[in-house]
């Protein structure tokens, strides 16, 4: 209780840049090492061939998929949970973490199943071609059976994030990305699996992740996961909607998205769908830091709003808007003068690849600052439960605006149009998130305040 007690405190007196920093820094780690372990699959699979790298592109869809329900259950409990923390009410807490993780082990249970049974016509639906079909089959099948663990690892760690204890979120997610990484070119080249190998790699350091986050729920002063707490009553599941929903939106029109642009791709041969893959690797690898800065922004923001001090809730907004630009406007610099070498690291040899990559990679460096405030808006809305603009935000960027632009620009302007769609896309959303965030704004300006706000 003491515990608990002091991490309340810390919440609401603690200074804004050194409370918000010393939570993102372990979910910092964690998407970095998670988006480079994300980066290496992509290379060592590469050492097989350019439709093998196609297809893991192409799996990606449904690992998206996955990702998407882990971050609904995950998000939709963890908002709720912080601000049932903030407002002191810590049963309540306790019945919506068992209702999350347990309601997502079921859904992943069910999507595995399902992916399984229909798994050939899954892969062309997703955008396979005839060479790229047994990569992606070999591949999907084996991620399909990990889906009930990697779906509650999601929930497990957002629920520990907005708990404000993101150390043992870290040591999860790190722990089975290294394992990865690992694993990876053993199971691939020394057990000579293939592409198989690397999702069995996937799938086993997902589970070891699960046990640890499991783990992490039973230290500190963190609300322990008790089945007698499982509550799937029309109150918890509808909390679970309206905070998840933002992120199955965003989640799942980045699959919808990805095989769009798998599509799109194909028509101009694996070396495109290859390139687009590895690109969307290198820059979920640049956005890590911020969208780790984002998620240690959250539970400052959930305790903060759920105890009506606005003031701290806008104060480490701003913080992070601010940093995290400068943090992208570098990164943009950087990517753009070593486009070509990033993009042919993972495919040497491809020349396609590399000059293919290369554009998409340089068209999207001039929109990376514009993802500060669109990904950090769309935390915020989600977090103090503006559920119908987070989840339009959250679908604009990867649906709204960039399937259009992935179905429209090849059109008007070839390759050249594929290439550009995700920066066209970007700049739209980014227009929309300004009139979205000062209306968030102006409301809590009309809210009282708590003792101590302003």
């Amino acid at each position: 209780m003491q515990k608990a007690a002091e991490k309340y405190t810390q919440m609401l007196t603690a200074p804004i840049p050194g409370l918000v920093t010393r939570l993102a820094i372990p979910t910092i780690i964690s998407m970095l090492v998670t988006a480079f372990y994300n980066m290496a699959d992509t290379f060592f699979v590469g050492q097989i061939g350019t439709s093998a790298t196609a297809a893991v592109g192409v799996v990606f869809s449904v690992m998206a998929i996955i990702q998407a329900c882990g971050f609904f259950f995950g998000h939709g409990s963890g908002n709720y949970i912080s601000r049932a923390l903030g407002a002191g009410n810590g049963e309540d807490a306790g019945r919506m973490a068992a209702t999350g993780f347990f309601c997502a082990l079921i859904a992943g249970a069910a999507l595995g199943l399902a992916g399984i049974a229909f798994i050939r016509p899954l892969a062309r639906l997703l955008g396979s071609t005839e060479t790229i079909l047994p990569y992606a089959v070999d591949y999907m099948r084996v991620i399909l059976i990990g889906a009930p663990w990697m779906m509650a690892s999601l929930v497990l760690n957002n629920q520990l994030r907005f708990q404000g204890s993101a150390f043992y979120s870290m040591i999860g997610i790190t722990t089975g990305a290294v394992l990865n990484i690992a694993l990876d070119p053993l199971l691939i080249f020394t057990f000579k699996l293939g592409i198989a190998g690397a999702a069995w790699a996937t799938i086993f350091s997902q589970f070891v992740s699960f046990c640890l986050l499991l783990a992490g729920t039973r230290r500190g002063s963190n609300l322990l996961l008790r089945f007698g707490n499982f509550t799937p009553t029309p109150h918890y599941l509808r909390a679970i909607v309206n905070g998840g929903m933002p992120s199955l939106c965003r989640q799942g029109l980045n699959s919808i998205g990805t095989i769009c642009l798998n599509l799109g791709a194909g028509v101009y041969g694996d070396a495109a769908i290859a390139a687009m893959s590895i690109v969307g690797r290198i820059v979920l690898f640049a956005n890590s830091c911020v969208i780790g800065f984002g998620q240690g922004f959250q539970p400052v923001c959930g305790f903060c709003y759920g105890a009506r001090r606005y003031d701290r809730v806008k104060e480490a907004f701003w913080f992070c808007v601010h940093t995290a630009t400068l943090f992208l406007c570098c990164t943009a610099v950087a990517a753009f003068v070593a486009a070509p070498g990033l993009v042919a690291l993972f495919r040497k040899g491809d020349a396609d690849v590399a000059a293919i990559g290369a554009t998409a990679l340089r068209a999207q460096c001039f929109t990376f600052p514009l993802s500060a405030w669109i990904v950090l808006c769309n935390m915020m809305m989600q977090t103090i439960g503006k559920s119908v603009r987070a989840s339009f935000l959250a679908m604009a960027r990867q649906g709204l605006f960039f399937v259009p632009a992935v179905l429209i620009l090849p059109r008007l302007f070839g390759l050249f149009g594929l290439q550009i769609s995700q920066a066209v896309a970007d700049v739209i959303t980014f227009a929309v998130a300004i009139p979205l965030q000062l209306s968030v704004f102006r409301e809590m300006d009309a809210e009282p305040t708590a003792p101590g706000g302003h």
